[in-house]
């Protein structure tokens, strides 16, 4: 069996050295050294402390703010310098990893040590760092964390010696402000993991450099999709013809299915008074994320989310009960303040467009437009080859609307989806300030993580702006209003199938769907009479006649990840053939002009939503 590491009692972590002070250890359940997720994060975190040790050991004057696990492994924020007074870099990441290697096979005990809150001030006096930590910590005892020479304050747990540390590997070095306050310093952040054992760590390694490879950051420059201009500004994505294209055949797509659906297309302004945003409760809760300006002497607020808009549409006639459920959705660009230190290509950017709904029914039509919207979902995931999984997240400490009302909003969701047999998770506290919510997460190709689309039950908003339709009885009732996005925002989603398809995207989305390369110049008139019987499919393409040899072409096409291939020389045009290779099967076959267009036809029929 393997060594018991810590315990756990109900959600709590306790390491072995503390579970005796329990009063209610006979409840414990072991957590043993291997790569469950409760083991994991004691691994993870106590090898960010082992970390710290290296840094000190090769660092003597290097100080340390915080070192927590995070979800795939660990970091530390420090401050430390070399002697000629530059930052560690990735260049130092090797000796730092070879100290902890020496470090763990020391085997030294980790000890923890219960102090005053006074008692740890004065230890740490000379320290600013450890100082800032102590102001996060309420007063009554502090725990310290010692192995070897090195000791932090740490509330826990952490594994019970260093023998345990030794399947780890760091990563990348970033920078974090002290705090996250951009106002503050910039301290140095090395990320890293840790596993039970070697073989999974080296699994982690190989994905870590399959998405280096992968990064949409990296794709989207070599296939000239979008990039980002520092005269424009951090985290506003300009958008390349071939980037615009991808675009522009996603939303079709996806408006071809909405209105088969039923949703209605709406479009809501982009700058509102900042009144509107003071009833919706987004200036009360959700200021910080936005942007205000003022216009003759009144403030306006750029929308974050397109929630009043599409309330507007809803009340601008009487509704009846025979109208519901109202579908309406909107292709909607936001935009949301978020600091420069998250903003991450594609990923985090300040302006996004949304692939935003909004339905407005009754309380009984509830569950079966949850469910419908969930089988969208569905359709739209297998389509780009996504597994998911579902999480309710619950009401947050920064929330509008009452207890009573936010139970039944939830109890809604999840009857929804235990009555149709979905398995899902629970997200204590991590709802919108308006309304508890489904997390759609999806996994990619290298089993990571990320959430996209979202359903949301709201009973809030629809009482604050007093919208009703009249019931059966000819009375006035609010209606409920579900918010709902699949995508999440194309610029998120994007950026994660890059990465998903290595830039293989299917055929109905590819920016230019096929590349035509005539072996020479008599072969030019053939190229472009096939380009334009693929313009009238609506299918794009692009002829590669630069002035280079035939495989520099070819090759060129294969790097921007063209689906489709097709060669031309003498036999073809005689012939009236083209010479196809389809990246997608690996195949190369000859085909009639007639077959060509039909094979054509038939991938831009892939859609399955």
């Amino acid at each position: 069996m393997s060594d018991i590491i810590a315990y756990k009692i109900g959600n709590e972590i306790i390491d072995t050295q503390s579970i005796d002070a329990r009063a209610d250890k006979a409840s414990a359940t072991p957590i043993y050294f291997d790569n469950s997720d409760d083991a994991l994060e004691v691994i993870r975190h106590s090898c960010a402390h082992l970390m710290a040790e290296a840094i000190t050991a090769l660092y003597p004057d290097a100080k340390f703010f915080v070192g927590p696990a995070i979800e795939d492994g660990f970091y530390y924020d420090f401050r430390a310098s070399k002697e000629n007074g530059e930052k560690l870099g990735e260049a130092d990441l090797d000796a730092i990893e070879k100290k902890m290697k020496a470090l763990a096979e020391a085997k030294n005990d980790i000890v923890k040590s219960v102090f005053s809150k006074a008692e740890v001030a004065d230890k740490f006096k000379d320290d600013d760092l450890k100082q800032e930590v102590l102001k996060r910590i309420p007063d009554g005892e502090v725990s310290i964390y010692s192995q070897g020479e090195f000791c932090d304050i740490c509330r826990g747990p952490h594994v019970p010696n260093s023998k345990f540390l030794r399947f780890f590997k760091l990563t990348r070095v970033a920078g974090a402000y002290l705090g996250g306050d951009e106002s503050r310093e910039m301290l140095t952040r090395i990320y890293g993991t840790a596993y039970a054992d070697k073989e999974s760590l080296k699994e982690h390694i190989r994905i870590i450099e399959e998405a280096k490879k992968r990064d949409h950051r990296k794709l989207g420059s070599e296939m000239r999709l979008f990039t980002f201009d520092e005269q424009v500004g951090a985290g506003l994505p300009i958008w390349l013809p071939a980037g615009a294209r991808l675009r522009a055949k996603l939303e079709k797509a996806l408006f071809k299915t909405h209105r088969k659906r039923r949703y209605e297309p709406v479009r809501g302004p982009e700058l509102l008074k900042a009144d509107a945003w003071k009833t919706s409760g987004h200036y009360a809760n959700y200021k910080e994320n936005m942007y205000f300006t003022r216009i003759d002497d009144v403030e306006y607020g750029i929308k974050p989310m397109n929630c009043v808009g599409h309330i507007k549409v809803y009340a601008s006639e009487i509704r009846s009960y025979r109208d519901l459920p109202l579908k309406f959705f909107e292709y909607g660009m936001v935009h949301r303040h978020e600091k420069s230190g998250v903003l991450h290509g594609l990923f985090r950017v300040r302006e996004f467009t949304q692939d935003d709904a909004h339905i407005f029914c009754t309380p009984a039509q509830i569950k079966e437009n949850v469910i419908e919207i969930l089988g969208f979902v569905d359709s739209i995931m297998k389509t780009f080859g996504f597994s998911y999984e579902m999480e309710i997240s619950t009401k947050p400490a920064k929330a509008i609307g009452d207890d009573e009302v936010w139970e039944v909003a939830t109890n809604a969701l999840k009857q929804a989806l235990d009555e149709n047999g979905f398995s899902y998770g629970i997200d204590e506290g991590g709802g919108a300030f308006y309304g508890p919510k489904i997390d759609i997460k999806i996994t990619d190709a290298l089993k990571r993580k990320w959430q996209c689309g979202t359903v949301q039950v709201d009973f809030n908003l629809p009482e604050r702006f007093e919208i009703s339709y009249i019931d059966e009885n000819n009375e006035k009732k609010r209606p409920v209003m579900l918010h709902r996005a699949i995508l999440g925002s194309f610029e998120r989603f994007v950026g994660i199938l890059l990465e998903h398809t290595a830039g293989e995207l299917p055929f109905f989305i590819a920016p230019t769907q096929v590349a035509i390369v005539p072996i020479g110049e008599a072969h030019q008139e053939y190229a472009k009479e096939l380009a334009s019987l693929l313009s009238e499919l609506e299918i794009d393409s692009e002829i590669y006649n630069k002035n280079e040899t035939l495989n520099k072409r070819i090759r060129t096409a294969e790097k921007a990840k063209v689906p489709l291939i097709i060669v031309l020389g003498d036999n073809e045009v005689a012939n009236r053939k083209v010479a196809l290779r389809d990246r997608t099967s690996r195949s190369q076959s000859e085909l009639s002009v007639d077959e060509f267009l039909n094979f054509t036809k038939d991938k831009l029929n892939e859609v399955h939503f």
